[in-house]
């Protein structure tokens, strides 16, 4: 952690996602100079669970962490909501997720601490992840009101699912809590091969099924500038967290510090 906060703040970054927040996470990032992006939720899986009592167990040590990232001063609580059952449908999942969450945002709200859901869709070929679609975002929020309970505005994943990433931040900017920096490139011949399904043979590329794959911003189909000039007139003050995932800068440490780099070089034309 040590190494990663000075490296960070060695090439202009301002802050730093984390798996955890404690005192000695929160003064490395202090001794660094860098700010808390969001803090991974951990053991969410469960809060989805059929069994009553991992439940109940899951939102005690959700509401545990909470506790202790406020207390070092986090505010983004994030999580992506894949079920334990991965063969468990989205509807069975959302009616699980009614039962168990209001008590988790009403603690978030008592500890001043924002969750930002991603829209990743889960791993292939259920894709049982609750909170990456519109129609879902709608019925979540209706069934939790509360904007302490929001999204991780992660436009890659709506590009290679065919949702308008534009339209998604018109109708539910409030709810940004938090942004990731990664881009989405459709693969137009691979289109043409497997369609949106999975690649029966194997994707060409890392961090793909076929049709699409992850990239630095910039080298996808995401409209940056468009972005950026939606999230100001929302007032957007959070981090732009860079989430590496592509291929080309991938399998070594400098790899992984050149993507970085290019990701942050590319977000600084449009945000200040």
């Amino acid at each position: 952690m040590e190494s990663t906060a000075a490296w960070a703040a060695s090439v202009g970054l301002d802050t730093l996602d984390v798996p955890r927040l404690n005192s000695e996470v929160k003064q490395i990032l202090d001794a660094a100079g860098l700010g808390i992006g969001s803090v991974d939720a951990h053991g969410t899986g469960a809060l989805l669970s059929r069994d009553d009592a991992r439940r109940e167990a899951a939102a005690v040590s959700v509401k545990q962490q909470m506790t202790e990232m406020a207390a070092n001063g986090g505010k983004v609580m994030f999580m992506c909501l894949v079920p334990e059952d991965h063969t468990t449908p989205r509807s069975e999942s959302f009616a699980l997720f009614k039962d168990s969450f209001p008590d988790v945002i009403r603690h978030a709200e008592q500890q001043g601490i924002y969750v930002a859901i991603e829209g990743w869709p889960g791993p292939a070929p259920h894709y049982p992840t609750i909170g990456c679609t519109p129609e879902m975002w709608r019925a979540m929020f209706e069934a939790i009101p509360s904007k302490h309970f929001g999204l991780n505005y992660d436009p890659s994943h709506m590009v290679r699912l065919g949702i308008d990433h534009l339209r998604a931040l018109s109708e539910f900017g409030e709810r940004v809590n938090h942004v990731h920096g990664k881009d989405t490139e459709i693969l137009t011949d691979e289109l043409y091969e497997c369609g949106v399904l999975e690649a029966t043979f194997g994707a060409k590329y890392g961090f793909s099924e076929g049709s699409w794959r992850y990239t630095i911003p910039g080298h996808g189909a995401v409209e940056w500038s468009k972005v950026a000039v939606r999230l100001d007139r929302l007032g957007y003050q959070g981090a732009i967290g860079i989430e590496l995932e592509d291929h080309r800068f991938w399998g070594t440490i400098e790899k992984e510090q050149e993507g970085v780099i290019k990701a942050k070089e590319h977000l600084a034309l449009y945000f200040k």
